[in-house]
């Protein structure tokens, strides 16, 4: 995922998250992953384009709105407003969007299916089959479990239907799917994703419907107003038209003139099969290029139990961020699951990372450094630079090159261990502070050797809070501001040249400023009371 072409773009995507009700933990992580990723990138010096949004159309969304007595759009839209809500409530900066309610999509998906249709790909044909509301498509005999139930969805039985329906030739596309994969191996990750799209493929693609029948809510088919385009023909390609500028015209070439194809789309792995079949083979239907990667990530449990409504289990988000602020949920997330493998929430778990590694590791290296200098140099920090140590040096050595391994670990997506890489650094810096006791130092008279000892905690502390910026933009904020530096890692502004490679390697900043007064970065969380 890196840009060796010399293309300093790079374009990401959330999912279209379905609006029948408000966002649920899952859309939460998803979403602090993919921005995470954004700001890493940002941070860099590229120019990023990060689409969140939702899928507001078909049968599901229709059947919702009419058990709450609403019209479909204000529904969505009541959807929509908590998502963009709970968005910024976690300081998520994207920067676009994407409603497939939206004008300029119609218009975008009937050039699309234009396309496809010159291309003799879909065809009227009729269907029978056991279809899932909840899923928005039909299953075969083996997908579903007891009385026709959806294996996903077990709460819902299947409904029979047999209708005509307009389908795309997915299945000419097999041959051409498999190549793909081979000649790109990157395709789709992590390879456990891969090896499950691989299993399904060879077992044989069958075409798949893209309309309905007898269904209000969504766009006509172009051709034929009597059927509905089916929600993933649709919802796919928000995507694309969440890449015009507000104020272009909305044709298929504007919105691929500048940003596609996208490096990535980080999605979970329910809807994997949508990403990584069909969405490749429709793109190469219309003869468009395909995006660099789908990754698809795993799913949560809770105190290690699937969760789910009947089991009362589930995460309220915005409680969540209400309680412990938003850099908490962020850090927890990121850092405790390995992104592309499941992960478990416990709160009790929770509390004691965060306390550990925000307030005991992080905030008391700062502290304790801030609290030394001020008494120990007047509160300057030390004139010294990383030419003023010795390559075996304690932590220059952990230092000198962790902002190159935190790129590569971005680079393959391993935010977890990126955590655990600038994290060591700061264990380390506690630890060579407690055994090189600058207090005892001071004492003696040996000045030069305190203001080393305190420069190289002091560097290490920034260099440490930069690189997690993305992960906790509040927390590196206040240790960067308590450093004597003005700057917002949530004030999304463009990055000046050189300024990565300067801020990113150990010892490189020069110390002539004022540190500011030390103050608790993170406070320390408690349980919640059982009453």
């Amino acid at each position: 995922m890196n840009n060796s072409d010399g293309n300093f773009k790079f374009a990401l995507t959330t999912p279209l998250y379905y609006v029948n009700g408000v966002p649920h933990i899952g859309s939460a992580y998803t979403t602090i992953v993919a921005d995470a990723i954004a700001r890493f990138q940002r941070l860099q010096g590229k120019s990023v384009l990060f689409i969140t949004g939702t899928d507001e159309h078909g049968q599901k969304i229709q059947r919702t709105a009419e058990e709450l007595g609403l019209e479909p759009q204000v529904h969505c839209d009541r959807i929509v407003d908590s998502f963009k809500s709970l968005w910024d409530l976690l300081d998520i900066q994207y920067d676009r969007f994407s409603r497939t309610t939206a004008p300029n999509h119609q218009a975008i998906v009937n050039q699309f299916f234009e396309r496809v249709w010159q291309q003799g790909d879909i065809y009227l044909d009729r269907q029978q089959g056991w279809y899932c509301v909840s899923c928005e498509e039909f299953k075969e005999e083996r997908e579903l479990i007891e009385n026709h139930h959806c294996a996903i969805h077990t709460n819902k039985p299947a409904e029979w239907r047999d209708e005509e329906n307009y389908f795309f030739r997915l299945s000419k596309y097999q041959q051409r799917l498999e190549e793909l994969y081979e000649s790109r191996p990157d395709f789709i990750q992590p390879v456990s994703r891969r090896n499950e799209v691989l299993n399904f493929v060879k077992q044989g693609l069958k075409d798949f419907s893209i309309s309905r029948v007898n269904l209000d809510w969504g766009f006509p088919i172009p051709t034929d107003d009597q059927h509905t385009i089916y929600v993933w023909f649709d919802a796919l390609l928000g995507y694309v038209t969440a890449l015009l500028e507000p104020d272009q015209k909305p044709t298929l070439d504007n919105a691929l003139s500048q940003w596609w194809p996208i490096e990535l789309h980080l999605i979970g792995k329910d809807i994997l099969r949508f990403h990584a079949v069909y969405w490749p083979a429709m793109l190469a239907s219309a003869g468009l290029p395909l995006p660099k990667m789908v990754f698809g990530h795993g799913f949560l449990t809770k105190d290690g139990l699937k969760m789910g409504k009947t089991l009362g289990n589930t995460i309220d988000p915005f409680n969540l961020v209400d309680r412990y602020g938003a850099d908490a949920v962020r850090y927890y997330f990121l850092k405790e699951i390995e992104l592309g493998k499941d992960g478990d929430f416990n709160e009790t778990r929770f509390i004691e990372v965060l306390n550990n590694d925000l307030a005991n590791v992080l905030g008391n290296l700062l502290n304790r450094n801030l609290g030394m200098l001020k008494k120990y140099c007047q509160g300057n920090a030390p004139q010294l630079t990383s030419d003023d140590y010795s390559s075996d040096h304690p932590l220059k050595s952990i230092g000198v090159d962790l902002g190159d391994r935190v790129v590569e670990m971005y680079n393959n997506l391993q935010i977890s261990q990126s955590c655990e890489a600038i994290l060591t650094l700061v264990r380390a810096s506690n630890k060579y502070i407690d055994d090189s006791a600058p207090w005892k130092l001071f004492k003696q008279g040996e000045q030069a050797e305190v203001e080393q000892i305190l420069y190289a905690a002091l560097e290490s502390v920034r260099l440490s809070a930069y690189l997690l910026s993305p992960i906790i933009p509040g927390i590196s904020s206040k240790i960067y501001q308590q450093l004597g530096f003005e700057r917002d890692f949530n004030h999304n502004k463009p990055v000046q040249e050189n300024e990565f490679q300067l801020h990113s390697k150990w010892g490189k900043l020069s110390n002539d400023r004022t540190l500011g007064k030390a103050s608790p970065v993170f406070s320390k969380l408690e349980l919640p009371s059982e009453d």
